[in-house]
């Protein structure tokens, strides 16, 4: 090779690397600009609550008030692939009573829970996967369907179940002494939605497939035009959500030691709220799931801030969707003005 191929060479594989560098630098920015805002009001709820009652920033709450999001926050990973392309999973309340009650009644009857667990993802991808192929197939909206599938779902849950609450559980097993406990003084369950955040924070903005969907919310006819799989990546979409629902039913399942049919009522509100102050919009086209989980952890600080101010509980709801409103708009306002600035 002579001197002149050589430094071709060289300029063309540093231009190469300096391409990386800039797609790696535009991407970190994009996602603190995204995420800033509701991490910013995470931040304040926490100090607004601790000033008056320091009781409330000691670790054990601060870790405890964690825990009681992880559940929502597994759903809103899940769902915010959904909504990123446009569509939405109504479902998960439903999904999450039914895996947990077939992960009861499996391990009640003698499977060993570690084998159960798969059972129960496998449940909650087939219950996706079912809701997007009645959306394909009858050409109806997924808002629609997963509506119906609520109902559906929960309903096969409690007929399983008989109404009860499934409990004679072996509850010195492993899978409940490990998954239902602590791992390093933090619980288990948080140690397994970091895992989920990472991974699926990659899938979203690094992968092919993140980058599908990302396309198909942005203007669904285009993709499809450009040869995008619109049908297939939705499939693979509220699989995803189900996949993260079950998740969340087999670590209630460890922590609470039974299967109780009537958990999970309201989780899809809850999910599809957090990913929205998470900074993932209807309109699709984009999100973040460390946003999704920010926000499931707001509702979960509004939640525990109520009882430290001993607000009655008939007023729950309102304080709630006051915070909402309130996360939302700062959100918002803190984009218009990193948008002015650039």
């Amino acid at each position: 090779m002579t001197e002149t191929e050589r430094a071709v060479d060289d300029a063309e594989h540093a231009r190469e690397q300096g391409g990386e560098r800039r797609r790696l630098g535009i991407l970190s920015r994009r996602l603190v600009r995204d995420e800033l805002g509701v991490l910013v009001v995470l931040g304040l709820l926490v100090a607004g609550i601790g000033i008056p009652y320091p009781d409330f920033l000691a670790g054990d709450n601060l870790l405890t008030t964690a825990h009681n999001s992880v559940y929502i926050s597994l759903m809103a990973c899940g769902m915010v692939f959904a909504l990123a392309m446009r569509e939405v999973d109504l479902s998960v309340g439903g999904t999450y009573a039914m895996c947990l009650v077939v992960g009861a009644l499996l391990v009640r009857d003698g499977t060993p829970p570690w084998l159960a667990v798969p059972v129960m993802l496998a449940t909650g991808i087939a219950l996706g996967v079912f809701n997007a192929l009645v959306t394909t197939l009858l050409a109806l909206p997924s808002f629609i369907v997963t509506l119906g599938t609520l109902m559906l779902y929960r309903g096969v849950g409690l007929a399983l179940a008989d109404g009860r609450q499934i409990t004679d559980l072996p509850l010195d097993d492993s899978f409940f002494t490990l998954a239902g406990g602590d791992a390093a003084g933090v619980p288990f369950a948080l140690w397994v939605l970091l895992a989920v955040v990472v991974v699926l924070t990659v899938v979203l903005t690094r992968t092919r497939y993140g980058a599908r969907v990302r396309a198909i919310g942005s203007n669904p006819d285009a993709a499809e035009f450009s040869g995008i799989p619109v049908v297939r990546t939705r499939v693979q979409a509220l699989a995803l959500s189900g996949l993260t629902t079950a998740c969340a039913a087999a670590l209630a399942l460890a922590f609470y030691g039974a299967g109780d049919p009537t958990l999970g009522q309201g989780y899809e509100l809850q999910a599809i709220a957090a990913c929205i102050i998470g900074g993932t919009p209807l309109a699709g086209g984009r999100g973040s799931v460390v946003g999704a989980v920010a926000g499931a952890m707001i509702l979960a600080v509004v939640a525990s801030g109520l009882v430290f101010f001993e607000v009655p509980i008939n007023w729950t709801s309102f304080a709630t969707g006051g915070v909402i409103l309130v996360a939302v708009a700062a959100d918002s306002a803190l984009r218009r003005t990193g948008r002015r600035r650039r």
